[in-house]
């Protein structure tokens, strides 16, 4: 019978909680040695095996080399020192960090040596003690594997005591577990090793339960294999029909596709045709309104050019009349605002001219010009932060006072008008300038900043303010508009981006 046991348990299944890891030197090299002629090395290398991985953490091999060597120390009738190993091997779980489950897979190895040492010694209430407590293992490890080997357990205990209902009950119960999982391979392994071992050991009770559950199982069994190969084969029949209905619908429409794709093509070759023409007489019209547009550049730049000269040529005339007459002081206000316009639209910004400007005093400095032009009760308000910004001070200051002196003259009494500065990025801000007066009409928003659109009187301005103050905006790489949203007079925003 003892034979029986331990061939039983050469095919049970491995307990799979702990996730397989590399073997260390020393238990490969205690595996290596064959117990049969040297079993003392053996269980010395195994115990040094079991302190090495103990010392670094890894627990649950430690414990399987320390039930190895207690199983090489009963081997040789050593029971006292079996025990004492595993007890150690107890104590290394318990003083581990593992998880509660880990640490019951743990204890469930060393206490089913103990019951299989309890079973060789034919201590019968020992062994169900510890088989106990090895049940109770196997709940707390949740593991399925350690539950099917509880059930080997069982059976062995029970066959070994005599008590084959009890042991049948067990096998039965382990057999249908595998055979729902169709492991049948390994259930007939099984069966035909305790029938063999049965025989071995001249038990004929053991011999004819296991054969007798074996013959049950076998046929039953094979219903079941006809049933999964008549079920698979019309699974196979139903794929391989699926799949030349897939196949034929496939080439129905791989044809019509490549109809299509025919069709495409010769439409493809027709559009190629026509796109060639037509982008044939679109290089043509292109190369035709490049000289155009460089000869109308040219023609604007020569205009500007010829303006700028008549303007320096008027100048040195004028000056030689009285500038307090209204009309020589428009006249030589309208040749100054020519030449600066002129100026800008050809001159190229230098970004070194750049100021770190401390803004409010700026501000305040910007609007006490104009404190004395402005109607009675008239508020002037400046909203502005505190710090410093980069700007390029001589065209913002000059922006932003012909719009505060326009906003001084349109402004009725009891009126507002404000300078605000807004941050509203790393290098993004902008000057607000806002008044109460009567507004622009929509319809003449974009025209205040293009230059001769209209005849003026030039006494009473010449329109260039605006259109000068757009061109410096737009030469700091920023930009001068109107607020629309702004319904209560007028406000401009003077964006800037450093």
């Amino acid at each position: 019978m003892k034979k029986v046991l331990i061939l039983i348990l050469s095919v049970l299944f491995c307990c799979g909680t702990i996730v397989a890891q590399e073997k260390s030197d020393l238990q490969k090299r205690a595996e290596a040695v064959d117990p049969s002629k040297n079993i003392a090395s053996a269980r010395s290398l195994f115990i040094h095996a079991f302190n090495d991985y103990y010392n670094k953490g890894q627990i649950h091999q430690g414990v399987e080399c320390a039930v190895k060597a207690a199983g090489l120390y009963y081997k040789e009738n050593y029971w006292k020192e079996a025990f004492d190993l595993l007890r150690r091997a107890d104590e290394t779980v318990n003083a581990g960090k593992q998880s509660a489950a880990e640490k019951a897979a743990s204890h469930y190895l060393v206490t089913k040596e103990r019951v299989q040492m309890y079973i060789k010694l034919r201590k019968s209430e020992s062994a169900k003690d510890q088989l106990n407590t090895l049940e109770a293992l196997a709940n707390q490890a949740n593991d399925e594997n350690i539950k099917n080997d509880l059930l080997y357990t069982k059976a062995i205990y029970y066959y070994t005591f005599g008590m084959n209902a009890q042991g049948n009950a067990v096998f039965k119960e382990m057999a249908d577990k595998l055979t729902a999982t169709k492991n049948y391979d390994k259930v007939d392994e099984v069966y035909q090793t305790l029938i063999a071992n049965g025989r071995k050991s001249n038990n004929a009770n053991l011999v004819a339960q296991s054969y007798s559950n074996y013959i049950a199982w076998k046929d039953s069994t094979d219903a079941m294999k006809h049933a999964d190969e008549i079920s698979a084969l019309k699974k196979q029949i139903a794929d391989n029909e699926a799949s030349i209905s897939e196949k034929d619908s496939s080439l129905t429409t791989r044809q019509v596709i490549i109809i299509g794709l025919c069709i495409l093509a010769a439409a493809l070759a027709a559009a190629l045709v026509v796109g060639g023409i037509v982008l044939l007489r679109f290089i043509f019209l292109t190369r035709k309104q490049k000289k155009v547009i460089k000869l109308a550049n040219e023609s604007n730049a020569l205009k500007a050019k010829f303006i700028s000269n008549i303007s320096a040529q008027l100048e040195p005339t004028l000056q030689k009349l009285d500038s307090r007459v209204p009309e020589v002081k428009a006249l030589l206000d309208f040749s100054s605002h020519v030449q600066m316009l002129s100026e800008l639209e050809n001159a190229t910004y230098d970004s070194a001219e750049l100021e770190d400007t401390p803004i409010h005093p700026f501000c305040e400095g910007l609007m006490d010009q104009i404190r004395d032009k402005v109607k009675n009760d008239v508020t002037l308000t400046v909203n502005a932060q505190k710090m410093s910004a980069k700007i390029h001070k001589e065209y913002v200051s000059h922006i932003l006072l012909h719009l505060l002196n326009n906003a001084a003259e349109y402004t009725p009494e009891g009126g507002t008008i404000c300078l605000e500065f807004k941050k509203r990025g790393p290098h993004t801000h902008q000057f607000l300038v806002s008044d109460t007066g009567a507004g622009i009409p929509e319809e003449k928003r974009e025209d205040v900043f293009k230059p001769f659109l209209e005849i003026h009187d030039l006494t009473a301005g010449d329109g260039l303010g605006l259109p000068i103050c757009k061109q410096m905006a737009l030469k700091m790489n920023g930009d001068l508009d109107i607020d629309p949203q702004f319904t209560r007079g007028t406000r401009f925003i003077l964006d800037l981006h450093v």
